[in-house]
Formats: C-alpha cells, sequence, structure tokens
C-alpha cells in the first residue's frame, strides 16, 4: 500500500500544496492515504509526519515529493530513513535530488543501506561523546552520592545518550547520576527536549 506525505513551509497562501498532491495522485496514492503539514521543516512538532509515520505497517511504502519533505535536517533525516527500513517500510521519491528513488528496486535497496550505516555511525559518535562526557565528568569529581540536580551539561549527554535507539533510560540516569525521574522530567525517549530541558538550554 502507498502512504503520501507533503508539506509546505508556509501556511500563509504564498505557497499550496497542490504540485505535490497532483504527483501524489499521479503515482498511484489514494488521497485517504496522503498526510499534509503546512510547517517548516526545521519545526519540531509536524503532526501531519507523525501521524503518518505511525499509520505505516510493513509492506507499506512512503511516497514524498523530494527528500526535503521528509527530514528536518540530514541527521533526522538518516535517522527517519533507518527507521522506515527496519520496519519493513518502503521509500518512493517522486522528484528532486532523490529522484527515483524506489526501494523495490536494487538501486533504492542500496540507498536504505547507505542511510543505515550512516545511522549506526551517529549512533557510534553519540555513544563515544556520550561516555567522553561522562569521563570528564568523573574527573571533575561527579560520581556517586547524592543524585545532582540536571544542569545544561548533564542535559545535553542525557539527550544524546537518549537518542540511541539502544539506549536504557535506567542505565543512562545511573551514569549520570540523576534518578530516571529526573530524567525524564528534561528529555523525551527519543533524546528530544522536554519544556523544563528546553529551559535550561535557553539559560545564557
Amino acid at each position: 500500500m502507498l502512504v503520501g506525505y507533503v508539506r509546505v513551509s508556509k501556511n500563509d497562501g504564498t505557497q499550496t500544496l497542490s504540485p505535490q498532491l497532483d504527483a501524489m495522485l499521479a503515482a498511484g496514492v489514494e488521497p485517504s492515504r496522503i498526510y499534509e503539514d503546512l510547517t517548516s521543516g526545521r519545526k519540531d512538532d509536524r503532526p501531519g509526519l507523525n501521524a503518518c509515520l505511525r499509520a505505516l505497517q510493513p509492506g507499506n511504502t512512503l511516497v514524498v515529493w523530494k527528500l526535503d519533505r521528509l527530514g528536518r535536517d540530514l541527521k533526522h533525516l538518516v535517522k527517519t530513513l533507518d527507521d522506515l527500513r527496519s520496519r519493513n517500510v518502503g521509500l518512493k521519491v517522486l522528484a528532486g535530488a532523490g529522484a527515483q528513488i524506489h526501494t523495490t528496486t536494487s538501486n533504492g535497496r542500496l540507498f536504505f543501506g547507505i542511510f543505515a550505516v550512516l545511522a549506526e555511525f551517529e549512533r557510534e559518535l553519540i555513544a563515544e561523546r556520550t561516555l567522553a562526557g561522562l569521563a570528564a565528568a568523573r574527573a571533575r569529581g561527579r560520581k556517586g552520592g547524592r543524585p545532582r540536580k540536571m544542569d545544561r551539561s548533564t542535559l545535553m549527554m542525557a539527550m544524546s545518550a537518549m537518542a540511541d535507539p539502544k539506549a536504557n533510560a535506567t542505565d543512562v540516569a545511573k551514569r549520570l547520576n540523576i534518578t530516571t525521574t529526573t530524567l525524564y522530567m528534561y528529555v523525551n525517549g527519543d533524546g528530544s527536549v522536554k519544556a523544563m530541558g528546553q529551559a535550561i538550554l535557553n539559560q545564557d
């Protein structure tokens, strides 16, 4: 089954979804299976994309007009495509730099493979940065004793650690010398920051 996702960056009428919708229909995507967003790709909160990703089932193919409609940035794109691959969801790109990418073809499978390698590389970098940060914290005497409150450096390490899909919240909290409750007060399970964490990041 084909599932489409379309997006424009502005909702003030200066941009329209029509060209993308026309391309979706021409590609065989049923109108009821097209998800939309009227927001910048830089926005974390894209309800249309979130609903689309939740609706995808193994064996489905996600259809996008261009790759830049899907990813917030390269890191987000790599993570999203690796997630699709792991869920056995295909991808078809209709235009732009990734035009004619279709993971049912050998070239398309190679494309998914490349992004899987990039995702693994990113996870390794996150793990290395996290271990280095923990080692630096221990060197400054932050080991054991009463759990400390969340500060900026701890928050950054928590975000990096939790961004790894294989991360265990209990282990992360223990390594950072905070409680699991404290961890989840500031960071989501995917490593994204919550409102209390954002307040810390906004501090001078």
